[in-house]
């Protein structure tokens, strides 16, 4: 029988991939979805299946696989074969469009603040990046990504399993490096993508 919290893992992970295509799928209907997110979506998709998602998913190098990681339940309503595919999804979507958005908003400029660089635009875009990220290991995958199960080493991730302290604990969930790292290096990527097709976008 499914727990409350595997149906919540359940709920946000399908949430959360596909509740922004809805969004922009009906952006595009109305003619409101301007090309430059459209491209930031899926360029940012291909970054995080193949930056780390792809390589968690299966265990590629030096880690386990995600159905060695997590209950019965969620292997059978997260299938693992598109585990990658949804969380990858979530990725390019609720996170980085969700945190382009955010950082305009804060920045009261929506999405111009990206036409160049700015340092205080960068640090919101990093604190969601890694806060929501915390968050999902602390709440969301806790169980998943505990100690004794290993994440595999990708592109993303360079620090791999064998180098992974602790960075902190709440209770007996764990933060670790290397389940942080991937955000950290992806936020910098994340803003240069959307500067980059922010100003193709202008230049036509």
């Amino acid at each position: 029988m499914m727990t409350f919290e595997e149906l919540r893992v359940v709920v946000v992970v399908y949430t959360t991939a596909i509740l922004p295509i809805i969004i922009l799928f009906n952006l595009y209907l109305k003619g409101q979805l301007s090309s430059s997110i459209l491209k930031i979506y899926f360029t940012t998709f291909i970054f995080c299946a193949l930056g780390w998602e792809l390589w968690f998913t299966y265990g590629v190098y030096g880690g386990d696989p995600v159905d060695l990681r997590r209950s019965d339940v969620l292997n059978q309503f997260i299938p693992k074969h598109i585990n990658w595919l949804m969380n990858s999804l979530a990725d390019a979507g609720t996170i980085s469009l969700g945190g382009i958005i955010l950082t305009g908003k804060l920045m009261g400029s929506d999405r111009t603040v990206f036409n160049q660089w700015n340092a205080g635009a960068f640090l919101i875009l990093l604190a969601w990046c890694i806060g929501q990220n915390i968050f999902v290991e602390m709440f969301l995958y806790f169980d998943q990504l505990s100690i004794g199960k290993d994440l595999s080493w990708a592109p993303l991730a360079p620090t791999g399993p064998w180098i992974n302290p602790v960075l902190f604990q709440f209770d007996d969930r764990t933060i670790t490096l290397h389940g942080q790292i991937p955000w950290l290096l992806m936020t910098p990527i994340l803003y240069k993508i959307t500067m980059y097709f922010q100003s193709e976008e202008l230049d036509r």
